[in-house]
């Protein structure tokens, strides 16, 4: 039976995952495959190129480069995230990522977009990372109104989220019988409907099916998370999550808090660490 690692997105709320991801992997932790939607797709796959830390390093760095993150990107470019920067720069010249060993990794690593012609999620395999992957990963973190709508591959995207925020039955539904699953909203969270609708459907006019799932995204989230709860209470998911809101938002310029959520996470993935050995051992999580 093939374990999975399933990771919600949540901006700069990613560094509680990253933290949590860094711990197991230093434990020598490993997953069949992996899927991660916009943070969860960006910053997870350093586990498959084998750089714990990485995910820290960068993003306290560049956290107050106007380049990586801001208003003045988005103004300059229409990307809040810098599409060059993020998605050329850093990880070719400023921290480079380990294609390589990504490439050699036999983990399976998808990611997932909502196409925006059918409002529907799109999820793709990333063998190994190139120009394309690169445009992939940026499309599955494209947040609307703040980012270009991505055409790779043949088709146009923005943020995977959209469409499917925790992506727990696709995993199932291709053979992952026993999942890890990682969000970054503590228990108890309620997902609530968009405010910025009146912008999305100015902006976003062209796409009526896109706007559909922006209007339900709420109700699909908070459903999903219900099934995703009673997948852990049956023994057949581990859910993993901060046990309460994270000192960040989706935006964060302060390398202190993203530090502060990184060691949030850290802590939490050691905490779970017996646990996530006994799991991905045995497909049983404890009492």
């Amino acid at each position: 039976m093939k374990t999975g690692l399933v990771l919600e997105g949540g901006a700069m709320r990613g560094l509680f995952t990253a933290g949590v991801l860094d711990a197991w992997y230093q434990a020598g932790v490993r997953f069949d495959g992996i899927i991660g939607v916009s943070a969860g797709a960006v910053f997870g796959c350093n586990y498959k190129s084998g750089q714990p830390g990485r995910v820290l390093r960068y993003n306290k760095r560049f956290c107050r480069e106007w380049r990586y993150c801001s208003w003045r990107s988005w103004l300059l470019t229409g990307d809040l995230f810098g599409a060059e920067f993020c998605y050329r720069d850093l990880p070719e010249k400023l921290d480079v990522f380990d294609c390589e060993e990504y490439g050699r990794n036999p983990v399976e690593f998808y990611m997932v977009c909502t196409d925006v012609h059918t409002g529907r999620a799109v999820y793709h395999r990333a063998p190994v990372v190139d120009g394309e992957c690169y445009e992939w990963m940026r499309a599955s973190a494209s947040m609307p109104l703040v980012s270009r709508i991505v055409r790779v591959g043949g088709g146009e995207y923005l943020d995977g989220a959209v469409a499917d925020s925790i992506p727990l039955r696709y995993f199932e539904g291709i053979g992952y019988g026993k999942n890890v699953v990682i969000l970054t909203q503590p228990e108890g969270f309620v997902k609530k409907p968009s405010r910025g609708m009146g912008l999305l459907k100015i902006f976003l006019r062209k796409y009526p099916a896109f706007l559909k799932a922006l209007a339900n995204r709420h109700k699909v989230y908070n459903e999903t998370v219900a099934y995703v709860e009673k997948q852990a209470a049956a023994g057949k998911v581990l859910l993993i999550r901060p046990e309460e809101r994270l000192p960040v938002g989706r935006l964060c310029h302060d390398p202190e808090l993203l530090q502060k959520t990184y060691d949030i996470g850290f802590r939490t993935g050691k905490k779970y660490l017996p646990e996530i050995q006994r799991f991905t051992t045995t497909g049983c999580s404890a009492d």
